[in-house]
């Protein structure tokens, strides 16, 4: 009997089903990828960061839900040395190839010899029935043995999980009781995007179902759970009690959480302190100084768009044509090529470019902006026009109130949910006349254009005197 017992039977583990390899890296290697992930890098960019391959990050990524586990995130608390560490167990490992004996191990990482004994048992590799010591399969044997292998609460009752279910699913119906036939959008674990369909659903957020349990179940301490615990439930791989596919009826369609900084940073990385607009110069506020523009974008259907440029001093409006590039809605556009929409960083950049190029330099001497991507191409616009350019602060469309207001004008013109892309150039130039035609209560009932060309023969003149 005892010679046919096998030598894995000393680590005085039950007999286990692998669940595959041990992992490359553990929790405390995987931190620098959160870190980077915290930091507002893709999981791709973090993966790299971290020194791993990129399929790897997203894997990371994705079976988190895209948030960090608290063990590691960021803002854990470090190691209180009171485990062993990787190094540590690379160290074993070494000495036991030496030939060292436990007592001798520990003198070395000044750590008790029963701590060491204990590790060399209960961690020790037993594939085959072996019975040796790996520091890459024991730190595995000391990750899984350290887990909390709690059941989820949403697992274990029934009743709660039902009752979370149907309110995030929940149908849209008719006042009679008829369910509504909404779109049809297909689970495929990743997010939806918000231009394209989404679930109809009367569902309710997470929130709402944590804080409606106790006015429907006062006495009921059991029907408890907190928003957070159903959002890992339906982000977390491994914590699964709710279907994944319930996300598409939250009103995020998210399959995945997006990193607050990640979202925050999205876009504007061309954006620094510079060129904001508490840098622009106070003797633009007071319009007193003519030839300070502010600009923007008016969208339509489909992706259609015109820009807009005012004159701070006379409100002179110029309108901006954006024709689709061809290939637009044929079929997807090349990676990091141009925006087939027609109003990306390119084509505003020329669009802008050749609406004042005509124009003296005295009207060239600022231009105020949104946080759009659309004009991430501002560098080179300032080296062709001589325009110095400012960005207004994130949400603040009141920093750029004479074209908020102007836009709202040519609203009258080009109305919220039509194309824009069926407009010519020709039609822009008609309503521009139009617009800067009528008469303004802010000009002493004097037209923009009116007021603009006696700057323009105020500039000729000064240009002339000078030449002279």
């Amino acid at each position: 009997m005892g010679r046919n017992r096998r030598k894995s039977d000393r680590a005085g583990r039950a007999k286990m089903r692998s669940p595959g390899r041990p992992p490359v890296l553990h929790r405390a290697e995987r931190r620098p990828f959160w870190q980077a992930i915290a930091d507002g890098y893709s999981s791709e960019e973090a993966a790299i960061r971290a020194g791993v391959s990129q399929p790897v990050g997203t894997r990371w990524f994705r079976e988190a839900g895209g948030m960090p586990p608290s063990h590691l995130s960021p803002s854990a608390p470090p190691s209180s040395g009171r485990y062993l560490s990787f190094g540590e167990r690379e160290r074993i490992a070494l000495s036991r190839a030496e030939g060292l004996g436990v007592r001798e191990i520990a003198r070395r990482l000044d750590r008790a010899a029963s701590t060491i004994s204990r590790e060399l048992r209960r961690n020790a590799a037993t594939r085959c029935g072996g019975f040796e010591y790996r520091p890459i399969t024991a730190q595995w044997h000391a990750d899984r043995a350290a887990r909390r292998p709690k059941p989820s609460k949403l697992a274990s009752n029934v009743a709660l999980r039902t009752y979370v279910q149907d309110r995030l699913a929940g149908k849209v119906v008719t006042p009679g009781g008829a369910p509504v036939r909404g779109p049809v959008v297909p689970w495929n674990g990743r997010r939806h995007g918000p231009r394209q369909h989404r679930r109809w659903a009367r569902a309710w957020s997470p929130a709402q179902i944590a804080h409606r349990l106790p006015l429907d179940f006062p006495n009921g301490t059991s029907m408890r759970i907190s928003h957070e615990a159903i959002y890992q439930a339906l982000y977390v791989q491994g914590r699964g009690a709710l279907r994944r596919e319930l996300t598409a009826c939250l009103r995020t369609g998210r399959a995945l959480r997006v990193p607050r900084e990640r979202n925050r940073g999205r876009g504007k990385s061309f954006i620094t302190p510079e060129i904001l607009i508490s840098e622009r110069p106070a003797i633009v506020e007071d319009r007193a100084v003519p030839g300070h523009w502010e600009g923007d974008l008016i969208l339509g259907l489909r992706s259609s768009a015109i820009g807009t440029l005012v004159e701070r001093t006379t409100r002179y409006t110029v309108l901006l044509h954006l024709p689709r590039l061809p290939g637009h809605g044929e079929h997807p556009p090349a990676k990091n090529g141009p925006a087939l929409a027609g109003h990306g960083a390119e084509a505003v950049r020329d669009a802008i470019t050749r609406s004042m190029a005509c124009l003296p330099e005295q009207l060239r001497r600022s231009l105020t902006w949104d946080q759009g991507t659309e004009m991430s191409q501002h560098a080179q616009l300032s080296i062709d026009t001589g325009l110095q350019i400012y960005f207004c602060d994130p949400q603040s469309p009141w920093q750029r109130g004479t074209n908020e207001n102007t836009n709202g004008l040519l609203r009258q013109y080009f109305p919220k949910g039509t194309d824009l892309s069926t407009h010519s150039p020709n039609d822009l130039t008609a309503v521009a006349i139009s617009l800067n035609t009528r008469p303004r209560k802010t000009l002493g009932w004097r037209t923009p254009a009116e007021a603009f060309n006696e700057v323009l023969r105020s500039a000729n003149q000064h240009r002339v005197a000078t030449t002279s």
